[in-house]
């Protein structure tokens, strides 16, 4: 079922198109990823979909009563509630008919006859409203979202305005996760979110009953999430069906097919061009030229797919060769202040290796990074740089830019001896041309620092790269040629970076470091996690068999005390049993007596007494039969 579709949509800016012709249809359930360039207009048509902007032209329509919700890239909310009552809001309604539920309950004692069939009749209509709604588990979803997105119950009671920037948008995203619109439109919502989260957050949208729309710089999330990729460029929204990585090799597909399309295209222009040119003065061949001529106007001519594409051409170069062993760190703790971070860390850095460096928020990574280059000394252990080893440093903060510099002084003045030409060169490959390269660092985006920040680095032709977050602030496209470039570098990388795709598509090692130490794993990040889920998985059958071992001593022992119990009690039943067999003994013995003697005897008073004693013998026989019987089933049982 169609629940949101735009027609012939365009936004123009003063005249300038920023896109036209753009034409969607979102499906129930959809998971579509909207990728584009980097100014394309994704977070534009965003908007224009959610009715938040209009289209300079065109229709967007959507299904009767559609709930959507919206996530702008910095979604903010301002609220005087606590985390908890702002995320209870959302069930306004359901706490409305709970409240109900509990007055007709206190009303059921009051009422009989058909004024209680009533009663119940609407109290089992509201309790199926209230359960189909999920009103047992509101509170349990709350708090499975607020600890998903890292609201611990110690921050429940927060008040919503003390919170950062960062934390409330990631609030703004729990509320409508709870919300459970029908469509979902989210604009980059993995920002301000750790690896973990992030995971968390893939596998609920994974199984989310409504329609996504995501703008994502994260490829890997892409992948997990998206069945259907539009790919929006200025004229046109192209549909795919598959996850981002599908979609890049049925782009590549598409691109190869029109690329042959327009060179036959060409071919075929070339020649009736040629063919008019030639036969058109001719009265004999003037009518056919004209034809031809006429055929010329007729084609509509295929744009070159290249003509609008430009990408950087990152490359990176070791001047020297370094020795086979790059870097060896031995027991390292890292931190500040004398505030270990994590210990202790071991790592051996092979020629050629490229290990990435993953781990928790705030356990030191970029800390790890800067005492290897000698910016923070380690506050234990050691590391040492093997033979001819060079070392580049790409720090993301970015704090090797000169903001009085122009682009073209920020890489001349490191490179005096560099022509100017080659300068240009090198700064038009990493996407500074014409009069950017004029440009002060002031005005640059982040993302222009960063490609300018690895052009310097490239010109160094260092043997060892050392990068902290090297995709930070890249488009998509940077990040892939990038990704190229280093995977092509003839050196050794270490690397510290969130970007899974990115980790997976470079990396051939992980260092995963903890609050305990630091792990290596011999692959990418897909083989890192499914190998760090094997080893829980034995941390955790291990765990158990321990558990048995400690639990199986006791029960021995156990057994044994209960083993001693019952041999005591045993041997009490058989000397109690014998006791009542011996008095049994004496009773008949006796009892033969009485008869005898009252057989003798013709005293009245006398056996009167005799049979009193009888009587009193027999019950007393009596009784012990009934404890032998009692006590011979325990001992056999």
């Amino acid at each position: 079922m169609i629940i949101l579709s735009g027609n012939k949509i365009e936004r123009s800016f003063s005249g300038d198109v920023l896109f036209d012709n753009i034409n969607i249809q979102v499906d129930e359930r959809d998971r579509i990823a909207l990728v584009g360039r980097n100014g394309a207009g994704k977070s534009t048509l965003l908007k224009i979909l959610v009715g938040e902007e209009a289209p300079t032209s065109g229709e967007i329509n959507t299904k009767r009563d559609l709930t959507l919700s919206y996530l702008a890239q910095d979604s903010r909310f301002e609220s005087e509630n606590t985390i908890f009552d702002e995320m209870l809001h959302v069930f306004d309604d359901l706490c409305q008919v709970e409240k109900r539920l509990r007055q007709m309950e206190g009303q059921m004692a009051e009422l009989s006859g058909s004024d209680f069939d009533k009663l119940m009749q609407d109290y089992d209509r509201l309790s199926e409203e209230f359960r189909s709604k999920g009103g047992f588990t509101y509170e349990s979803d709350i708090k499975a979202i607020l600890n998903g997105f890292k609201f611990d119950q110690s921050m429940w009671d927060m008040k919503i305005a003390e919170l950062s920037g960062g934390q409330n948008t990631r609030l703004a995203l729990a509320k409508m996760l709870l919300e459970r619109p029908e469509l979902l439109v989210l604009d980059e919502p993995t920002n301000h979110l750790d690896i973990e989260t992030i995971a968390w957050l893939e596998n609920y949208l994974v199984n989310y009953q409504g329609a996504l729309i995501i703008v994502s710089h994260d490829r890997y999330f892409l992948d997990k999430v998206a069945t259907v990729t539009l790919d929006l460029t200025q004229h046109s929204l192209d549909r795919y069906v598959g996850n981002y990585s599908k979609f890049m090799d049925l782009k590549a597909e598409k691109l190869a097919t029109e690329e042959k399309n327009f060179e036959k295209q060409q071919k075929e222009i070339a020649k009736l061009e040629d063919f008019v040119q030639r036969n058109i003065v001719r009265a004999s061949t003037t009518k056919r030229a004209q034809a031809r001529r006429k055929q010329l106007e007729k084609i509509q001519r295929l744009d070159k797919p290249t003509a609008q594409l430009k990408s950087a051409n990152m490359t990176f170069h070791a001047d020297k060769v370094s020795g086979n062993v790059v870097l060896t760190v031995a027991d390292a703790a890292i931190g500040y202040d004398g505030q270990v971070l994590a210990q202790p860390i071991n790592l051996d850095v092979k020629k050629f290796d490229a290990i990435a460096i993953v781990g928790p928020n705030g356990i030191g990574k970029s800390t790890f990074i800067k005492s290897i280059v000698g910016q923070i000394p380690f506050i234990e252990g050691t590391s040492t740089y093997g033979a001819n080893v060079e070392v580049g440093y790409y720090d993301q903060t970015q704090t090797n830019l000169t903001r009085t510099n122009t682009v073209l002084d920020e890489l001349w003045n490191d490179f005096p001896t560099t022509p100017e030409v080659e300068i240009r060169n090198r700064l038009g490959a990493f996407l500074f041309s014409g009069d950017d390269v004029k440009k002060s660092v002031a005005m640059l985006s982040g993302g222009e620092r960063a490609r300018l920040l690895l052009a310097k680095l490239s010109m160094q032709n260092d043997n060892f790269l050392v990068l902290d977050e090297p995709t930070n602030h890249l488009d998509i496209d940077s990040k892939e040629v990038l990704e190229n470039a280093l995977i092509d570098f003839d050196g050794t990388l270490l690397f510290v970076s969130h970007d899974r795709y990115f980790i997976n598509r470079v990396a051939t090692k992980v260092l995963e470091i903890s609050d305990q130490g630091s792990t290596l794993y011999l692959g990418d990040y897909d083989y890192y996690l499914e190998k760090k889920a094997e080893l829980d998985e034995i941390a955790r059958l291990q765990a158990e068999e321990n558990q048995v071992k400690q639990e199986v001593p006791q029960a021995v022992a156990n057994d044994y005390q209960a083993q001693k119990a019952n041999q005591k009690e045993l041997r009490k039943l058989t000397r109690r049993i014998a006791e009542i067999e011996a008095k049994l003994e004496e009773i008949e013995s006796r009892l033969e007596e009485i008869n005898e003697a009252m057989l003798a005897t013709n005293d009245a008073s006398e056996l009167i007494s005799l049979q009193k004693e009888l009587d009193d013998l027999t019950h007393e026989q009596d009784q012990l039969m009934n404890e032998w019987e009692d006590l011979s089933m325990q001992v056999e049982g």
